[in-house]
């Protein structure tokens, strides 16, 4: 699994001019599945973000968690996070996840999240969405649960 994870002020997600999710402080996550990813990458992932401490401390420090914060989170489905780009000029997705194994790994993904105690909105899988942030800081960063 990859996750683009951005620290925001605020995020929304549209779909079809209805806001769909909303979150006033925390991290807008962009998550894409692969067709090898499992429960044991969707578990390293969400360990790794409610955790990572990326706000700042009474000192300034990026010292404290989501957790620590109270942030939120909202989690978008993103299948180009496995676009390949490296032939052509039309990106390949075949590394992404088929739509049924994606959502299910995607809805557990944010299933996992709330178990933290963190408010998770989403946008809708496999719709067109449109999706605005302010990045605070700006802080963004990527995750891949391969990498670990």
């Amino acid at each position: 699994m990859r996750v683009v994870l951005q620290r925001a002020k605020n995020a929304k997600v549209v779909v079809e001019e209805a806001i769909v999710g909303k979150i006033d402080n925390g991290f807008l996550l962009l998550v894409g599945v692969t067709h090898t990813d499992t429960v044991a990458d969707v578990d390293y992932l969400v360990e790794k973000i409610v955790h990572l401490r990326v706000f700042e401390d009474e000192a300034g420090k990026m010292n404290q968690s989501l957790i620590d914060v109270a942030g939120q989170i909202l989690s978008v489905s993103q299948f180009t996070l496995y676009g390949d780009t490296r032939k052509g000029r039309r990106p390949n997705f075949m590394d992404a996840a088929k739509p049924e194994q994606a959502n299910q790994l995607y809805q557990l993904f944010n299933e996992k999240l709330r178990e933290k105690n963190i408010q998770v909105e989403t946008g809708i899988f496999g719709a067109m969405m449109d999706v605005s942030f302010t990045n605070d800081g700006p802080v963004t960063l990527l995750l891949d649960s391969k990498t670990k």
